[in-house]
C-alpha cells in the first residue's frame, strides 16, 4: 500500500512556526548577518524583495554574459594581392638576417615575418660574431604592435605628414647653413657602420653640424673600469 510521502525542510516547518518559516522562504538567514550594515542601507536592503540568492544568480549571468562578450574577436577580411610580389606566399613565412642595437643589447638575430609583418625573433646561428638575444631582444618585437606607438610625425605637438616634415628639416637646416649657426645632430651609442657612414655624410654636407652621442643609461663607466 503506497502512500504519500510529506518531506519538511526544518524542524520549524513541521511544527508549522509561520513567523521563521515565512522568513526562511525571503532569506535563507533567519538572523541578520553584520554583512548587511556595511553593504548598504540597511532599511533599504531589508524593504528588497531581491533574495541574496537571487543576486547571485543575476551576477553570475551577467558575468557569463559579460565573458561571451569578449571572447569575440573583430571580423578582419582578408584582402588579396592586386599585383602579389613574388617573394611573398600567403600562409609561408619569410626570415631576414638582420642586427639589433637599442643602447643596451646587441644581437644577430633572424626575424621571422608573414606577409610583411614580423611576428618572432630567432638567433641567427649563421652570424659571424656569436652575439645571441637575450629576453629583452626576443620581446622587443612587442613594440612594434604597442597601441601608443607614434603613428606619425609631429610639429609643436600637432601631427604632421613626412612631406611637411623633411620640407620643415630642409628649409632649416639650409637657413643654419646660410647663417653659420650649429646644427646638433644627438643620438644615442651606435654600433651600425652604415649608420656612421650616413652621419659621416650629413656632417660633411652641413660642415656647422655636430654629432653629440648621449645614452640614457650610460656604459661609461664600466668602460673605463675595462680600460683600467
Amino acid at each position: 500500500m503506497s502512500s504519500n510521502k510529506k518531506y519538511w525542510k526544518s524542524v520549524e516547518e513541521l511544527n508549522e512556526n509561520s513567523s521563521i518559516v515565512e522568513t526562511l522562504r525571503n532569506n535563507e538567514f533567519v538572523e541578520a548577518i553584520p554583512t548587511d550594515e556595511f553593504l548598504g542601507d540597511e532599511s533599504t536592503l531589508a524593504a528588497s524583495s531581491t533574495t541574496r540568492r537571487d543576486f547571485l544568480k543575476y551576477v553570475g549571468f551577467s558575468t557569463a554574459a559579460a565573458s561571451l562578450v569578449a571572447c569575440e574577436g573583430p571580423v578582419i577580411k582578408s584582402i588579396p594581392y592586386v599585383v602579389q610580389p613574388e617573394q611573398i606566399i600567403p600562409g609561408i613565412a619569410d626570415y631576414y638576417a638582420t642586427s639589433m642595437f637599442d643602447g643596451f643589447d646587441f644581437a644577430n638575430i633572424l626575424v621571422k615575418t608573414r606577409e610583411g609583418r614580423p611576428i618572432k625573433i630567432e638567433n641567427n646561428t649563421l652570424a659571424g660574431a656569436k652575439f645571441s638575444a637575450n629576453a629583452r631582444v626576443h620581446a622587443s618585437i612587442l613594440s612594434l604592435y604597442d597601441s601608443l606607438r607614434l603613428k606619425e610625425p609631429k610639429m609643436q605637438g600637432k601631427s604632421a605628414s613626412w612631406d611637411t616634415v623633411n620640407s620643415k628639416v630642409k628649409a632649416s637646416l639650409l637657413e643654419a647653413k646660410t647663417q653659420g649657426k650649429q646644427v646638433v645632430l644627438l643620438t644615442n651609442t651606435l654600433a651600425s657602420p652604415s649608420t656612421e657612414k650616413l652621419i659621416g655624410e650629413f656632417i660633411a654636407a652641413n660642415p656647422t653640424a655636430k654629432h653629440v652621442i648621449y645614452d640614457t643609461v650610460s656604459s661609461s663607466a664600466t668602460l673605463d673600469a675595462f680600460q683600467a
